[in-house]
């Protein structure tokens, strides 16, 4: 079971922006690589989605496009997950899902080829231009690109707050263990919530 939420007081306006983590194609159905919460946690990711949707960013993890591309490690891993590159990959699997393509754009999409989407991409000035101070992060998986992200917004010192029933993980265990993890080793800098809280609480008013 997993922590409690420790979502502060601490008002969220227009200075907040969601970043959704990977919820792609690959992800759902019959893929090596489906994670069996997602249509679980979908309809509150939508609905945080819906509520703000001129503060969502969307990143996406793009596999090399053949087995054994990538720099060191990355190789053996795309020799051991061969049919998830890209040449073997159905058309518009690596997509967001259907239910939120509604809203990219306008929202970006941020592509990345490892777990981090600090990496070699814009998002942190994207997110500086627009004065963010806190990022709310939904997706998978919860243990590895959810986590890349979570962890890249807090050495950054943005205020980091992680929806836990707007997760998704391919293991209960993982899951869990992280989400004690932010709300206990972590706790300083992230915050758990639940999506009721966070509709509840952001606010389309600007935060001093």
């Amino acid at each position: 079971m997993a922590a409690d939420p420790t979502l502060r007081d601490d008002s969220l306006g227009l200075n907040a922006v969601h970043i959704c983590v990977d919820m792609q194609g690959m992800f759902r159905g019959e893929s090596p690589w489906a994670l069996p919460w997602m249509d679980r946690v979908l309809p509150n990711i939508v609905a945080l989605c819906a509520a703000h949707p001129s503060q969502v960013v969307f990143t996406r993890f793009i596999p090399a496009r053949r087995p054994g591309e990538g720099q060191g490690t990355w190789r053996r891993y795309y020799e051991r997950w061969a049919d998830m590159t890209l040449e073997h990959l159905a058309p518009g699997q690596i997509d967001l899902v259907s239910e939120l393509q509604p809203f990219a754009p306008p929202a970006p999409v941020i592509d990345k080829p490892v777990y981090s989407p600090w990496l070699g991409s814009d998002l942190r000035a994207r997110l500086a231009a627009r004065g963010c101070d806190a990022v709310i992060v939904t997706g998978g998986e919860t243990d590895m690109c959810v986590l890349a992200t979570v962890l890249g917004a807090a050495d950054y010192g943005l205020r980091t707050i992680v929806v836990q029933d707007a997760l998704c993980s391919a293991s209960d265990e993982a899951h869990d263990a992280m989400i004690d993890l932010f709300s206990s080793r972590y706790g300083q800098h992230i915050e758990t919530a639940t999506t009721d809280q966070l509709l509840q609480r952001w606010t389309d008013r600007p935060v001093p």
